[in-house]
C-alpha cells in the first residue's frame, strides 16, 4: 500500500490529463487505489469527474474554469446571465462534444505543428492590438495561463481541420445547383468583383461663389499633381481630405461596386491597381480616388502564363558542382550555336519530368516555380535563352517559348459560387453530423 507522509491535512491533487494516452480502465484503477489509500490524519482531495466520454473523461475542475471563463465574458459584455445550472448542462455538453472531436481527431491522425501553433498565437495578439508578450501579460492579468490557453487554441484548431475534411466529403454541390446559383440575383452579388479605395474629398459650401470652387478645383488639381509625382495619398487624404474616413487615409475598405458612390463606381472599374482619378466633382464637393486593390472573377480571372523549356544538369557523386556548371554552360552554347533545344533535352536533361518532351514545361502561372528560377523566367523576351543559373535542383538554363493571357474568370466565379454554396450547407450539415457522434459516443455523466 501506497506511504503517505504523516503529516496532517494534506492535499494530492490528480490531473487526469496525465494519464489520457492510458486506457480508461487503467485511470479508473489508479483512482479507486487513490480513493482507498487514506492515512489517519491525512486528506486526499482528488479532482472529481464530471463526464466519462469514451475513452476520456471530463474533470470538474475543466468544468469549473471553462464555466467561469464563460460567465466571465457574459458579465464584460453586460449579458443577463441565464439560471446557473442550465449554464453549467450546456458548457458540459459542450465539453463533451470537444473531447468527441478531439477523440475522432488522434484517431485520424490530425495533428498541429508546433509552428504553425505559434503563428497562430501570434495572429490573435495581433488582432488584440498587442505583440506576443503583451498578449501573455494580458492574460496573466486576467488569471489565465497562457499554456492552457495554447492548448485550447490548439485543440480548436485540431477541431476545425477535422470539420473541414467530415463536411467536405458530405456536402456535394452539383454543377446544377452551381449553374442556378450564378443565374440568380444572390449570384451576381456575391460573385461581383471587389474594389480596396481610398478617397480625398475637398468640400465645397452650397453657397460658394464660383470663384471660391475655381479655388477649390486648383488645389484638387495640386493634390494630384503631388500624387503623381510621389506623394503618400495616405498621408495627403489625413492632412486634407473631409471625407467621414480622412483618419484611415481615406480607406474606404472593400466595397462591391453596389456599394460605392455612383460617381465612383464607373471610374474605379476603369482604374488599373495603384492608378488614381479626379478631381471628381459632386454636390459636395471634389474627389480624388486611388484603386488599391481589387478581387474576384473578372479582376482575378485573367491570368498571365509564360510557355517555358528548360534543360537541368545536377552535381552527384561522379561529378562535382563545378563539371554540372560546366556541361550546363556547355550545352547552353550548343543551344545558341542552333542545335536543337528538344534533341539536347532529351538527350541532357536530368529533369525526369521534363527531359522526355525536350525540356517542355508547359504553360504556367506565376508562383509556380522558385524564386530564382522566375525571376529569370519574368525577365526573358519570348524565344530567349537564359544564362546558366542555379536553384537547390542544379543548374538550368531555360526558354521562353510564349506568353498570354487566359481568361479564367469563369472557372473564377464557378469556385465562387461552389464555395459559397458549400458554406452556406456547412453549419446545418455539421450540426447533423455532431448530433450523430454525439448519439454514438458512450457518455456517463456523474454530476
Amino acid at each position: 500500500m501506497m506511504q503517505l507522509p504523516d503529516t496532517e491535512n494534506v492535499k494530492i491533487t490528480l490531473s487526469f490529463r496525465q494519464y489520457t494516452n492510458r486506457p480508461l480502465h487503467c485511470v479508473l484503477t489508479l483512482v479507486t487505489l487513490l480513493a482507498t489509500t487514506m492515512v489517519e490524519g491525512a486528506t486526499i482531495d482528488l479532482d472529481g469527474i464530471a463526464a466519462i466520454v469514451d475513452e476520456d473523461v471530463i474533470l470538474t475542475s475543466e468544468l469549473e474554469e471553462r464555466l467561469q471563463m464563460i460567465t466571465s465574458q457574459m458579465e464584460s459584455r453586460e449579458t443577463i446571465l441565464p439560471d446557473a445550472d442550465l449554464v453549467k448542462q450546456q458548457v458540459l455538453e459542450r465539453l463533451i462534444l470537444e473531447s468527441i472531436q478531439l477523440q475522432i481527431a488522434e484517431k485520424v491522425g490530425i495533428r498541429i505543428s508546433d509552428d504553425e501553433l505559434n503563428e497562430t498565437m501570434n495572429t490573435i495578439a495581433r488582432q488584440n492590438g498587442m505583440n506576443l508578450q503583451q498578449f501573455q501579460e494580458a492574460l496573466k492579468k486576467d488569471g489565465l495561463s497562457y499554456e492552457d490557453s495554447r492548448r485550447q487554441v490548439r485543440d480548436e484548431l485540431v477541431m476545425s481541420r477535422m470539420q473541414r475534411g467530415m463536411m467536405n466529403s458530405r456536402i456535394q454541390i452539383t454543377d446544377q445547383e452551381i449553374k442556378s446559383f450564378l443565374e440568380s440575383e444572390m449570384g451576381e452579388m456575391v460573385t461581383a468583383d471587389e474594389f480596396r479605395v481610398a478617397h480625398i474629398l475637398l468640400p465645397i459650401d452650397e453657397n460658394a461663389s464660383a470663384d471660391e470652387i475655381r479655388v477649390v478645383r486648383q488645389k484638387a488639381d495640386g493634390l494630384l499633381k503631388q500624387i503623381e509625382e510621389g506623394a503618400d495619398f495616405r498621408q495627403l487624404a489625413v492632412s486634407h481630405s473631409a471625407g467621414q474616413r480622412a483618419l484611415e487615409g481615406g480607406d474606404l475598405g472593400w466595397r462591391k461596386t453596389v456599394e460605392l458612390p455612383s460617381i465612383f463606381a464607373d471610374k474605379v472599374q476603369e482604374l488599373e491597381t495603384g492608378a488614381v482619378a479626379g478631381p471628381i466633382k459632386s454636390g459636395s464637393g471634389f474627389h480624388l480616388i486611388k484603386l488599391q486593390q481589387k478581387r474576384g472573377a473578372k479582376a482575378e480571372g485573367n491570368v498571365p502564363q509564360t510557355q517555358l523549356r528548360h534543360i537541368l544538369i545536377q552535381p552527384s557523386e561522379i561529378r562535382t558542382d563545378k563539371e554540372a556548371r560546366e556541361l550546363a554552360m556547355s550545352i547552353r552554347d550548343e543551344v545558341v550555336a542552333g542545335r536543337d533545344f528538344e534533341e539536347l533535352a532529351k538527350l541532357y536533361s536530368e529533369d525526369p519530368g521534363s527531359a522526355l518532351s525536350g525540356g517542355a514545361l508547359g504553360w504556367n502561372r506565376a508562383d509556380t516555380f522558385e524564386t530564382e528560377f522566375e525571376m529569370v523566367m519574368d525577365a526573358l523576351a519570348v524565344d530567349e535563352v537564359s544564362e546558366v543559373f542555379s536553384t537547390i535542383h542544379g543548374y538550368h538554363f531555360i526558354q521562353v517559348t510564349g506568353r498570354r493571357v487566359e481568361d479564367f474568370s469563369e472557372e473564377f466565379r464557378m469556385l465562387q459560387a461552389a464555395n459559397y454554396l458549400t458554406n452556406r450547407k456547412f453549419d446545418e450539415e455539421l450540426d447533423s453530423w455532431l448530433r450523430e457522434v454525439r448519439e454514438e459516443a458512450f457518455v456517463d455523466i456523474r454530476i
